[in-house]
């Protein structure tokens, strides 16, 4: 079940940031900051669809990461989600065709190396534990 709502949450945020990308890049940069162009704005972005699916994704990433730390420990929680980083930044990379300079590559990587330690330092403590 752990590693099901790892997935969960990893799949979830990965969507939830892309489609929030895709979002805020249809509506734009906010140029004005009086109360009437802030409310147009949100209006705006209160019917934009990608956001608002992005809202719904994270929602579900929220309440998986909620989960998942009502049965693990939070230092398993946190490093086993930073599979997101990795991913987000492939498909920012790909699908979005955002420059990717090699210092975020590299930050992508020490995630993806943090996050693979600590499952593998999980799975042989659960393998220890099961003797």
């Amino acid at each position: 079940m752990r590693y099901g709502l790892v997935a969960l949450i990893v799949a979830a945020t990965t969507v939830g940031e892309l489609l929030q990308a895709l979002g805020m890049r249809a509506n734009g940069e906010i140029h004005e900051f009086h109360p009437g162009a802030l409310a147009t704005v949100l209006g705006a972005m209160s019917r934009n669809r990608y956001l608002i699916a992005s809202v719904f994704a994270m929602a579900v990433s929220f309440f998986a990461f909620m989960a998942l730390v009502s049965i693990s420990d939070i230092s398993f929680a946190v490093p086993a989600t930073a599979a997101s980083v990795v991913l987000e930044t492939i498909f920012a990379n790909l699908l979005l065709k955002e420059h990717v300079g090699w210092k975020r590559w590299a930050g992508a990587s020490l995630a993806a190396v943090a996050g693979t330690a600590k499952l593998m330092s999980e799975i042989e403590t659960s393998a220890i534990n099961a003797k």
